[in-house]
């Protein structure tokens, strides 16, 4: 029976191609994706009914093929699955595809993201009409007697379907490119878009052909001898490790797909292999990278998919903010797609992907801390960004990684928060009960101070990543009487109150004479001075900024909303240790001149010690020296 038939897609509402090609204009190549993938589902669906006994044809070798004619301007998508009848055309390209046509247009009249749109309203196959003028599908369904069928269709609202050509099951979809789409009409192009969507799709993607060399027979020297042979371009690995089974796999698998993912990057320092079908349908591999302290390189390295369809590598909804800068591959048929992101937070089991994720990789942890914490500790200066990021941002992780998070001190000595607060507490607690932690940023320009506190007995913990300003900040809120303090924010003896107070020699009248002197000798704003009773081993002066003030500046830095802080000028102390034999020789001189060129140099030694002595302070301070000298 012969098929013609003429017809009108759309009753109720305006032309839709249009707005198809308005919105989604901005991300066109998904074009392709759509209409591969809808090819493999195809192809699945036929080897599913052969499997199931209701399909006893051949199934031959299972493919979808991309063809590009340039020169008659077109792409065609070719798969050998199920085929279309006249009359599944009719309900699927036709009806299904624009029954939503009406609330379609009312809903996504002001849709700003592609995503929003396509596979929402089944516009997956429309999505042709971006790139082509015309639009024609020949196909010829499975079914027993059933007759090829082709449609047509210029980008109007009317179509058309004859007869089709086509004699073999499958279906053809050819598009027409348009004169605005011939980028697309580049054999790289093509590839290069294939390789991004449909890397690991679970079937045979054939783009053309490439060369190979075979073995064929040996020369007269008895070495081989090789051909060139013309075999077909198969574009993408069927089947991924996250579709295996981890105990099917070694270290090398993972390691060489690492490599497919990210050609030129180190070898990760450990993964996890997700795989879960309850409460939603998840798998994927999550690779640790080495990060150090380059926070932003890292991001957008995992790559979402949906059945093997490369969907996105925005999955900062799906994924923990503190797991951003892991590296891998989710594949989740749960996730919901293509609609606009603030849905993709509201649903369910985004948030529930998002718990199992953060559970796993806190497990994951805990385990390797557990089992080789040697091997975990050489890994904490990799590890411990994500840990920490983690801990501040995530109430639940917290609850776990602070069995496994590590302080570090300055002998590079690693401690859980528990042992830590055990090392410490007898010698570090202040006259109010409150065990106090010292810390380095920068321990090569603080090292006289972290001399000093260890004079003293004081353990200095090293605090210098990019996220530790939060990390002190969030274990002050935790950690039950516990306060922390950087090195250089006060005089060692100062850093911790205790209640024994070292007692000057200075009277009354020389404390205010010594003040008047360096209080000349400071042009500086901001430094205020003060004299107390130090060891005499101190250093004579000590410029120290109050640790409050100095971390809300650090925060407004950082934009973490303390600009008020940030707008203030720097306050600094300057501690001056009556009991040094400096401050007496200072007392003893005849010249009120010498005693502020001594307290000079004894101010501008302090400042360098802070590396706040530059420019043409830090030139007269060192001819100052030669002179003293």
């Amino acid at each position: 029976m012969s098929i013609e038939e003429k017809g009108s897609i759309s009753i109720h509402t305006e032309n839709i191609f249009p707005i198809i090609k308005k919105f989604l204009y901005s991300d066109n190549e998904i074009f392709l994706r759509e209409l591969v993938s809808n090819a493999v589902d195809a192809v699945q669906k036929i080897k599913r009914l052969a499997a199931l006994g209701q399909y006893n044809g051949e199934l031959g070798n299972p493919m979808v093929e991309v063809a590009l004619d340039e020169e008659k301007k077109t792409i065609t998508i070719s798969d050998n699955g199920l085929g279309m009848t006249a009359e599944e055309i009719k309900k699927y390209i036709n009806q299904v595809a624009f029954s939503g046509a009406s609330e379609f247009v009312e809903k996504f009249k002001d849709a700003k993201d592609a995503n929003e749109i396509i596979g929402k309203f089944g516009l997956g196959f429309y999505s042709a009409f971006m790139v082509a003028d015309l639009v024609e599908i020949q196909t010829l369904s499975y079914q027993d007697d059933a007759t090829p069928a082709r449609w047509v269709c210029d980008g109007s609202t009317s179509y058309e379907i004859t007869d089709g050509s086509r004699a073999t099951r499958g279906t053809d979809i050819i598009l027409h490119i348009n004169s605005e789409s011939e980028e697309f009409l580049s054999k790289s192009k093509l590839e290069q878009i294939l390789d991004k969507y449909g890397k690991f799709l679970p079937v045979p993607i054939k783009f053309g052909t490439k060369t190979e060399q075979v073995e064929d027979g040996q020369d007269e020297e008895g070495k081989p001898k090789y051909t060139s042979v013309e075999v077909d371009n198969i574009i993408n690995t069927t089947n991924p490790i996250w579709t295996k089974a981890p105990a099917d796999l070694s270290d090398a698998d993972y390691l060489d797909f690492y490599k497919q993912l990210y050609p030129f990057s180190e070898d990760p320092l450990f993964w996890i292999h997700l795989n879960v079908d309850y409460p939603f349908n998840l798998t994927g591999v999550l690779y640790f990278p080495k990060v150090k302290n380059d926070f932003d390189m890292q991001r957008n390295k995992i790559k979402l998919f949906s059945r093997q369809v490369f969907i996105t590598d925005e999955v900062k909804d799906i994924v923990p903010e503190f797991l951003m800068l892991l590296h891998g591959v989710i594949d989740s048929p749960d996730i919901p797609l293509n609609v606009s992101r603030s849905f993709l937070q509201a649903d369910s089991n985004v948030k529930k992907i998002n718990s199992y994720i953060t559970k796993k990789v806190a497990d994951k942890l805990a385990e390797l801390f557990k089992n080789d914490r040697k091997g975990y500790e050489d890994k904490w200066s990799d590890i411990g960004l994500f840990v920490k990021y983690g801990m501040v941002t995530e109430e639940k992780f917290y609850d776990k990684a602070k069995d496994f998070a590590l302080l570090t001190n300055t002998k590079n000595e690693n401690f859980t928060l528990e042992e830590y607060k055990e090392k410490v507490k007898d010698i570090q607690t202040d006259k109010n009960g409150q065990v106090v932690y010292i810390y380095t940023n920068d321990p090569a320009k603080q090292d006289s101070f972290i001399q000093s506190a260890n004079k003293k007995g004081y353990d200095v913990l090293l605090m210098n990543s990019p996220i530790d300003n939060h990390f002190i900040q969030s274990l002050e809120q935790k950690l039950e009487k516990t306060a922390l303090k950087r090195v250089d924010s006060s005089v060692a003896s100062k850093l911790i109150e205790k209640d024994e107070l070292a007692e000057s020699v200075l009277t009354e009248d020389q404390t205010k004479k010594v003040k008047e002197v360096f209080e000349k000798a400071i042009t500086k704003p901001g430094m205020h001075v003060e004299v107390v009773g130090l060891n005499p081993d101190e250093h004579p002066v000590t410029v120290t900024m109050d640790e409050f003030m100095r971390r809300m500046k650090d925060m407004a830095q950082m934009g973490g909303g303390m600009s008020f802080y940030g707008n203030m000028p720097d306050n600094y102390k300057v501690a001056i240790n009556g009991n040094h034999k400096l401050i007496s020789r200072i007392l003893k001189s005849e010249s009120e001149e010498e005693q502020i060129t001594l307290a000079k140099q004894a101010v501008d030694l302090a400042l360098l010690a802070q590396g706040m002595l530059t420019g043409a302070e830090l030139t007269e301070f060192v001819s100052r020296s030669v002179e003293l000298i």
